[in-house]
């Protein structure tokens, strides 16, 4: 069994990744500051034999460079995540997402051991295509605007995990999330399937900004989880970058819809300008829509839960969680 390091490991993925290598039967060490990830995340493992949680932040060399000794894995999850977050601070999230990824990398060339980097479909940034193919161009917006920092930010992640594999070798898997949701997800940085549900059990309308039209896919956690380890899993990658994520597109209006059909179908959707809550320089992307095929070839599958299905199961969450029948 291996020794797995998860930086963020408190958060919504990488405790589901934590839960997942200790049911494999690894050990596991957490890393997280729990600024955004949160103890409560860790609850069903936090006595676990074989897990070590250290509360900290990668920006911290020494202790970085401490709980990485003597793994075999490691899972770079750790980042300034959130729309909101990102339009709210974006030297939190450059500092957060680049220095200590450049730190990580090095550490991990010495130590010998396989990183999977977390990276984000934000770094296709403005591309107009219908779907996304990993050589996609990346076009990203204006520095004044920034709400493009954090996609910038994590391209400059993902260039360093590959110069460090083409130069030293270093085994690295690079993932590209599309919006994962599913249970324990929290809707406080702007994440909307928890922000709509929350809202909804709560008889408040959902909020949705703009018109409604913007496209997006939305995968279970899961199903993410097993793909993230299933790569790293495989030997001699023929490529180093993924898309990982559902493949089926939908509105965020219609997404808003199925939410308010399946808890409360008595409120009607709010609309709000974009600058009420993010600020007048914010930009967004009409659609963003992933090409799995990559992933699908190299692992055998991909996300397929539907979007109804990952509605209820996170529903059920959410309700239990507020103490609701």
């Amino acid at each position: 069994m291996s020794r797995c390091l998860i930086t963020g490991g408190a958060g919504f993925i990488g405790s589901s990744i934590a839960e997942y290598l200790l049911e494999e039967g690894h050990d596991v060490t957490i890393l997280d500051n729990l600024s955004t990830g949160r103890d409560l995340n860790l609850q069903g493992i936090r006595d676990h034999e074989r897990l070590t949680i250290r509360v900290g932040s990668i920006t911290d060399s020494v202790l970085l460079t401490e709980v990485m000794a003597g793994q075999d894995e490691i899972y770079h999850m750790a980042a300034a995540v959130g729309v909101k977050l990102v339009a709210d601070d974006p030297v939190r999230t450059i500092e957060t997402n680049i220095y200590p990824t450049e730190l990580l990398l090095r550490q991990a060339m010495h130590g010998g051991q396989k990183v999977f980097l977390a990276s984000t479909s934000e770094v296709y940034g403005k591309n107009t295509k219908d779907s996304w193919v990993e050589e996609d161009d990346l076009q990203f917006g204006p520095t004044s605007k920034p709400r493009w920092a954090y996609g910038c930010s994590k391209a400059i992640d993902e260039f360093l995990a590959l110069a460090y594999h083409q130069k030293y070798g270093l085994p690295v898997v690079i993932g590209r999330f599309f919006n994962v949701v599913g249970p324990r997800q929290v809707g406080n940085y702007g994440m909307v399937v928890p922000r709509f549900v929350e809202s909804a059990l709560q008889g408040i309308a959902p909020t949705v900004y703009d018109d409604g039209e913007q496209v997006r896919c939305f995968g279970h956690v899961s199903e993410v989880v097993r793909c993230v380890v299933g790569l790293m899993r495989k030997e001699n990658l023929e490529h180093n970058l993924f898309n990982i994520g559902s493949d089926q597109p939908i509105s965020i209006r219609e997404l808003a819809e199925r939410v308010v059909a399946l808890v409360d179908p008595s409120l009607e959707i709010k609309y709000v300008p974009y600058k009420d809550y993010y600020g007048h320089d914010f930009e967004d992307v009409r659609r963003r829509v992933p090409n799995t095929n990559r992933l699908k070839e190299t692992l055998g599958f991909k996300p397929v839960m539907t979007l109804d299905e990952i509605l209820k199961d996170t529903i059920a969450a959410k309700k239990l969680a507020l103490g609701l029948s």
